[in-house]
C-alpha cells in the first residue's frame, strides 16, 4: 500500500497540470459539481478529476431476476428493471471514462461537494505527449486494480468479500490517522452491498461483526478506518507482483 497522499500533495502545482487546467478553463471544459450531482458524460470524451471525488455507478437495463418474474407474472407494459451497482471511486488526479454497452449503463456522480471535473477528447492530450503517458498508465494501474477487486468479489463468503472490498478501497484511497488508516469519503452499506452483491441489511450485521473483533472502526464522523495491523496483514496475503499496482498513479501524484 502507497503512504496516501495529502490534499496538500495534490496542490502542488505541477507545470503540466496547471497548464491543462488553464486550457480546460479557456475552453469551458471544467465544471464544479454538488455532493450526489449527476456528472454529465458521453462515450469517447476522456475526464479528469481536479478536486473531490467522483461515484461511479454501473446498471444493468434488464436483470435476469427482473425478466424471470415479468415471464412468470405475464404482465405487459412494465418498466425496464434497473439494478444500480457501485463500482468504485476515481479521486483527485484520476482520469475515468465512460462506456455505453447494452444492456448495460454507467452513470458517475459528485460523491463530495465542490467535486470538479475537466473533460477533453483524446486527440486533444496530443498537445502534451508527457501527460498523455501518464493518462494511459493510470488508466493500465487503474485496470490491475479492478482485478484485485474481481478476486475480492469471488471470495464465497460476504464477510471475507466485505473485508477485502474495504482493504482494497482504503489501500487505493485511504488517509493516515492515529487508529490506522480511514477512507476519507462516507460511503453507506446500501453502496457497500450493492458493490459485494449483498444487501445493507447483512452488510450492517457484519460491519458489527468486523468491529467486535477489531477489524475495522470509525474514524471522525462515521469514517471507515482499519487498523494498521489489518492492513499490513493484506498486503503479505498479496503476492510481490500484485503489491506493485497499489503505488501512487503517477497522475494523482502530480496534481
Amino acid at each position: 500500500m502507497y503512504s496516501p497522499l495529502t490534499q496538500s500533495e495534490f496542490d502542488r502545482p505541477f507545470l503540466t497540470w496547471q497548464r491543462v487546467l488553464d486550457w480546460a478553463q479557456d475552453h469551458y471544459r471544467c465544471r464544479t459539481f454538488g455532493k450526489d450531482e449527476k456528472i454529465p458524460t458521453r462515450p469517447g470524451l476522456l475526464y479528469l478529476v481536479e478536486r473531490g471525488a467522483v461515484r461511479l455507478v454501473g446498471s444493468s437495463v434488464m436483470t435476469a431476476t427482473a425478466a424471470i418474474q415479468d415471464q412468470d407474472e405475464d404482465e405487459d407494459g412494465l418498466d425496464p428493471a434497473m439494478d444500480e451497482a457501485f463500482l468504485g471511486f476515481v479521486g483527485p488526479g484520476q482520469p475515468f471514462e465512460i462506456i455505453a454497452q447494452s444492456p448495460f449503463a454507467l452513470q458517475s456522480y459528485a460523491h463530495v461537494d465542490r467535486t470538479s471535473v475537466l473533460w477533453m477528447y483524446w486527440n486533444d492530450l496530443e498537445n502534451w505527449p508527457h501527460f498523455r503517458r501518464e493518462v494511459l498508465d493510470a488508466f493500465r494501474q487503474q485496470h490491475q486494480r479492478k482485478l484485485l477487486w474481481l478476486s475480492t468479489l469471488g471470495q464465497r463468503r460476504t464477510i471475507d468479500r466485505l473485508l477485502g472490498y474495504l482493504t482494497l478501497l482504503i489501500e487505493e484511497f485511504g488517509q493516515t490517522c492515529d487508529d490506522g488508516y480511514y477512507l476519507p469519503w462516507t460511503l453507506t452499506h446500501a453502496q457497500i452491498g450493492s458493490a459485494i452483491g449483498s444487501t445493507r441489511v447483512t452488510v450492517t450485521r457484519l460491519m458489527g461483526k468486523l468491529r467486535k473483533r477489531g477489524l475495522i472502526s470509525t474514524h471522525g464522523d462515521g469514517l471507515i478506518c482499519l487498523p494498521a495491523e489489518v492492513m499490513g496483514k493484506s498486503l503479505r496475503d498479496v503476492s510481490p507482483k500484485a503489491t506493485l499496482i497499489t503505488e501512487p498513479l503517477p497522475l494523482a501524484a502530480a496534481v
